[in-house]
């Protein structure tokens, strides 16, 4: 598999165990950042009545097209060329957006565009979901968390694990509610917003 994720493949088991109580038959999942594609593929595997729809960055395409086709799955269509700073998306009316460590990764201009392309895209009672390390009250919730910050804003000042309540005061001006937030192993959580009506 090209781009194979350790940390993608010890993830993907605890996050389905939520992804099945959360998501219905025919729902459109978009995928935010789909990487090499291996939590498309495990998901889609478990959960045959639900379509997802994978999406990257222009040049990280192939190689996820290429795990993609490889699989086989059906009910995964084919990836979608996405960069969230675009003001307009290539799907709408979704029943769920789901993004895996990627909010830590990017800029903060780009998580308030990833907000914003969500409130355009997300269908009322639609869902937010997103995996991965948080802060709350300024607070890193453990040591390692505090280490591997300082690390991502070593390789990029702009990146860097974001405040729970920055990331909420976004989702609330989408007219997004907080479902849950559930702790997740190797100190991440998985954070689930549902869309309460049109902004």
């Amino acid at each position: 598999m090209l781009n194979y994720s350790v940390a993608s493949e010890r993830n993907q088991e605890v996050i389905l165990a939520i992804l099945r109580q959360l998501l219905r038959v025919d729902e459109q999942v978009l995928e935010i950042g789909s990487g090499s594609g291996q939590h498309s593929i495990h998901f889609c595997r478990a959960l045959p009545d639900i379509t997802w729809n994978p999406s990257e960055l222009e040049n990280n395409l192939v190689a996820l097209a290429a795990n993609l086709k490889q699989a086989g799955i059906a009910n995964i269509n084919r990836p979608l060329a996405l960069d969230v700073s675009w003001s307009h998306w290539p799907v709408t009316d979704l029943s769920a957006v789901y993004t895996a460590n990627t909010l830590h990764i990017v800029s903060w201009q780009q998580v308030e565009a990833l907000f914003e392309g969500v409130g355009r895209c997300l269908k009322s009672q639609g869902l937010l979901i997103i995996y991965g390390p948080f802060r709350y009250a300024g607070q890193f919730t453990t040591p390692s968390n505090a280490e591997f910050d300082r690390w991502l804003r070593l390789q990029d000042s702009a990146s860097g694990i974001r405040d729970f309540e920055a990331v909420q005061r976004l989702a609330e001006r989408q007219g997004l509610v907080l479902l849950a937030d559930h702790a997740m192993p190797a100190n991440n959580q998985l954070l689930v917003w549902e869309r309460v009506g049109d902004i």
